[in-house]
């Protein structure tokens, strides 16, 4: 069963009634869990193929309200992968070096190389998600121009959609596919998590005080991400809303959406040439007689 909203390229959309909790029961769940074992075993098969191609990659976008389970997310579908194929990537405030370049430099520079997987947890889209709830970030930048919140108007943030746009066509043009999923969680049930987290001490490294401060701002955020994910949903590079107040269905429909995608690019393991066969032959007998 899919709950998941693939977003059409500039469709309106109404993000409060997008589903953020599917119903399932206990069949569902042993369902799910039984085909994300599945794919996760099919997903490691494709992710050694891509490495040993060595020709094409594949970037994962994560985004999501705090709590939304994105670490959980990466930790339970990439569980059986080569970690030597595998590069995550968490993006924080920039740095002083960052902010002397554009918002997309420090993204590209973490690009993956040929043949990985590279997980971007949070990305270039925080430029149009936390800096539009706080434009002020935005100042930072030291844009020409830019020299106070009153010039932070529509057609900037429009102009930024279309820069990401072509941040992400050029990226694919050049052999790296692009899966962005939003994981779609409740303002109740983030409650419960922030709750759980406080109340468990092994899970008080979670807990940031100022989860509460930008909890204060969430119908902000709603509409930054509404906003966001209709203006950079495209044909080539379309978004995902996940429902994620039930981590495993979660896990599940963004594992099985990252199969399709490396089925799609279809990995191969490189062709041995004649001449490179005849030399494993010699190779293969020699070692048999050494044995």
């Amino acid at each position: 069963m899919n709950w998941n909203y693939k977003i059409k390229p500039d469709k309106d959309f109404n993000l409060q009634k997008i589903n953020t909790n599917p119903d399932v029961n206990n069949t569902d769940t042993d369902d799910f869990k039984e085909k994300l074992l599945n794919d996760i075993e099919k997903i490691s098969k494709l992710q050694n193929k891509l490495f040993a191609e060595n020709r094409q990659s594949l970037l994962i976008i994560l985004q999501g309200m705090d709590s939304s389970g994105k670490d959980g997310a990466i930790k339970h579908i990439m569980s059986g992968v080569n970690p030597q194929g595998v590069l995550v990537y968490s993006f924080k405030h920039p740095s002083a070096l960052e902010l002397e370049h554009d918002f997309l430099w420090r993204h590209a520079i973490k690009l993956p190389e040929h043949g990985q997987i590279t997980i971007f947890n949070r990305s270039h889209y925080e430029n149009v998600l936390i800096s539009k709830v706080h434009p002020e970030i935005v100042l930072a930048e030291r844009l020409l121009g830019i020299d106070g919140i009153d010039k932070i108007d529509n057609t900037f943030w429009k102009t930024r959609y279309k820069l990401i746009n072509n941040f992400e066509k050029n990226i694919i043009q050049n052999g790296t596919q692009i899966l962005k999923f939003f994981l779609h969680l409740s303002k109740e049930e983030q409650c419960n998590r922030f709750l759980e987290r406080i109340e468990n001490k092994e899970k008080h490294w979670k807990f940031s005080s100022d989860d509460i401060t930008e909890r204060a701002f969430w119908d902000n955020y709603q509409h930054a991400y509404e906003q966001a994910l209709k203006h950079t949903s495209t044909k080539i590079a379309p978004w995902y809303i996940i429902p994620a107040d039930n981590k495993l269905y979660a896990h599940q429909q963004i594992g099985g959406i990252i199969l399709d995608k490396l089925k799609e690019m279809n990995p191969a393991f490189p062709p041995i040439d004649k001449k490179e066969k005849k030399l494993m032959k010699e190779a293969k007998t020699k070692l048999e007689r050494e044995r």
